[in-house]
């Protein structure tokens, strides 16, 4: 239990810390890069979209850090690691269409929104479960 808690605790953060600062970077330091290309404003949007998951889904990474440290359970480890999984595969995904604009990497992304939505399930299967 405490070492769930201690390791999604330590995602959560580093995903937090992540999360903000590619998001500033998207909003300062893409924008003048991607000016000049022809799909810059779709490429925008993309990060604009894979930051703003990346935070969500860090801060559910903290609430199960949380839970964690006041029970145990399958269902908070399957979570944590479904979005964990999920910031990798979607909000990745993202980044990376945006940096190299190659779209095919669009077919990754709805299997981190898939994650996404197991970690979801797992989380409300734990409060289910709990006492």
């Amino acid at each position: 239990m405490a070492a769930m808690h201690r390791l999604f605790l330590g995602l959560a953060a580093l995903n937090g810390f992540l999360a903000v600062a590619l998001g500033a970077f998207g909003a300062h330091g893409l924008r003048s890069r991607l000016a000049a290309v022809a799909d810059g404003a779709q490429r925008l949007d993309w990060w604009r979209t894979a930051s703003q998951f990346h935070l969500m889904h860090a801060l559910a990474l903290g609430l199960v850090a949380l839970l964690a440290g006041r029970a145990a359970g399958a269902p908070l480890g399957v979570s944590g690691w479904a979005f964990l999984t999920g910031i990798a595969l979607f909000s990745g995904s993202l980044y990376a269409m945006t940096l190299t604009g190659a779209r095919g990497l669009g077919a990754v992304t709805p299997l981190g929104g898939l994650a996404f939505l197991v970690g979801w399930a797992a989380l409300g299967w734990a409060a289910l479960r709990s006492p």
